[in-house]
């Protein structure tokens, strides 16, 4: 597999404090990385790097090759990375489809977007139901998936996920944990996976990065991680499983 995603020592601040400490990874093309770690270790800054939400002191983050570093998040988004923020961040009072189409706001052809919606309300039948009715009266399971959706539209090569198990009943969170692993399967599109439900991200994922204080402590295989005493020790303990 190629290289998709390379962070080489980034480093970066908010306010003079470190949030990322020299982090280095990388992300082939065809996987699924999660990033596993308490509140305030580093997760979802290394996302904000990624997006051009967060500047980097130094370092450097590369894509396919280019440059993401400097970049800015409109044009990161044109190289094809999508991103499902935490918190959902939905347009309560749009419908379900329109909701959807603001993820193909980059794209002009119309026969294609149009294939990519008819793919995402199969992949989401619970959408194709309430496709009518406004996002705002959505559980908050089925609105993680209309945000995964609209990402989706957009036509990614690199989805990155931010916490989409954050605040959702266990059986959904199933729902939501198989469908990232057929997004990545059947679609071949790459995944970042954020994720505080640990057992979950490393079951779904294929190698994994612990971070504690924006660096990078352990990292390897997820199935050989799931029985790493280290991170039963530190991240699974009393975690409810999300997806087998």
């Amino acid at each position: 597999m190629s290289e998709m995603l390379n962070f080489k020592n980034v480093e970066l601040f908010y306010d003079h404090v470190y949030a990322l400490k020299g982090v280095s990874m990388h992300l082939s093309q065809g996987e699924t990385v999660a990033l596993i770690g308490s509140n305030g270790a580093g997760k979802s800054s290394i996302l904000r790097a990624i997006t051009g939400l967060a500047k980097i002191k130094s370092g450097s983050i590369e894509f396919m090759g280019q440059r993401l570093d400097g970049r800015t998040a409109s044009d990161i988004v044109g190289m094809g990375i999508a991103m499902v923020p935490e918190g959902r961040r939905v347009f309560p009072f749009m419908s379900v489809r329109d909701n959807l189409m603001m993820g193909a706001f980059t794209r002009s052809d119309k026969k294609g977007i149009a294939d990519t919606l008819d793919s995402v309300l199969e992949r989401f039948p619970r959408l194709k139901e309430r496709y009518s009715q406004a996002a705002g009266t959505l559980s908050g399971g089925e609105q993680q998936m209309m945000v995964i959706g609209r990402a989706l539209m957009a036509k990614p090569k690199l989805l990155l996920l931010d916490e989409p198990s954050l605040g959702i009943a266990p059986k959904l969170v199933q729902d939501i944990a198989r469908s990232i692993v057929a997004i990545n399967r059947d679609e071949g599109v790459s995944v970042l996976l954020v994720e505080q439900n640990s057992r979950m991200a490393l079951s779904i994922s294929h190698r994994a990065y612990a971070l504690t204080t924006g660096s990078v402590v352990i990292e390897g295989n997820s199935k050989e991680l799931l029985h790493d005493d280290r991170i039963k020790a530190a991240y699974l303990g009393g975690e409810i499983e999300g997806a087998a």
